[in-house]
């Protein structure tokens, strides 16, 4: 291959507080932009996101329908939409291979959780386990925890069971529960990705610092939301 080549490799992030970003440097030494496709993909995810309404997914529990239901279901709670976004935004300041692992593992363990849910299966508080997660996802990212791969899977697999246990207590009164699985399954990878566009920021002159911001607010909105469930 030409000089002009293309070689890809990792840059540590230590010096901020983050692990590995992913970037692709030419044989000159610059880096270049993530794809446009990525971008795009974020794009999207980003309008699916402000069409919700800031409603609590998980209280409409007797939700009828199919695919269209699903696939609303997770925009349409802060709760779950910010938990969501935020294991994205985590795996994009922690790099490979997590970058691509989490994204997987939730919506992965999240099914497990929806059978858990149908099937009845005794669980600690739902609405404390879905607050919880909001305010830990986003300390990791407020605090820039760099978690080795095995911690940081386990974190997010633990905190997928509740989230989708809450889903499953919906599916045995939806008219089409196959499509209402795929549908909230979807929506939940969208935002993932939507949170991966979005540590796309650490790669500008103080994204990070931005990003961190970012993981305050929802840390804080988590501690809210645990209140309510503590409280209420």
């Amino acid at each position: 291959m030409s000089g002009a080549s293309r070689v890809s490799r990792a840059v540590d992030f230590n010096a901020t507080g983050y692990g590995k970003g992913l970037f692709d440097v030419n044989a000159s030494g610059q880096m270049t932009r993530c794809s446009h496709s990525r971008v795009a993909i974020a794009a999207c995810a980003a309008v699916a996101l402000f069409t919700g309404s800031s409603a609590e997914a998980h209280m409409g529990t007797g939700l009828a329908g199919g695919f269209e239901s699903g696939f609303k279901h997770p925009l349409t709670g802060a709760d779950h939409l910010l938990a969501m976004v935020s294991v994205g935004l985590w795996g994009a300041f922690l790099g490979r291979p997590l970058i691509f692992a989490l994204p997987v593992v939730f919506p992965a363990v999240m099914v497990a959780g929806a059978v858990m849910g149908m099937l009845g299966v005794p669980l600690p508080p739902v609405e404390m386990g879905v607050a919880l997660s909001v305010s830990v996802l986003g300390g990791c990212i407020a605090f820039s925890v760099n978690a080795p791969v095995w911690l940081a899977s386990l974190i997010v697999a633990i905190f997928a069971i509740f989230h989708g246990y809450a889903h499953g207590k919906e599916l045995p009164s939806a008219a089409d529960p196959v499509g209402y699985s795929l549908g909230f399954v979807l929506a939940t990878g969208s935002l993932h990705v939507l949170g991966i566009g979005i540590g796309l920021l650490n790669h500008r002159p103080g994204g990070v610092r931005v990003t961190r911001g970012l993981g305050v607010l929802i840390a804080g909105a988590g501690v809210w939301f645990l209140y309510k469930a503590v409280a209420f």
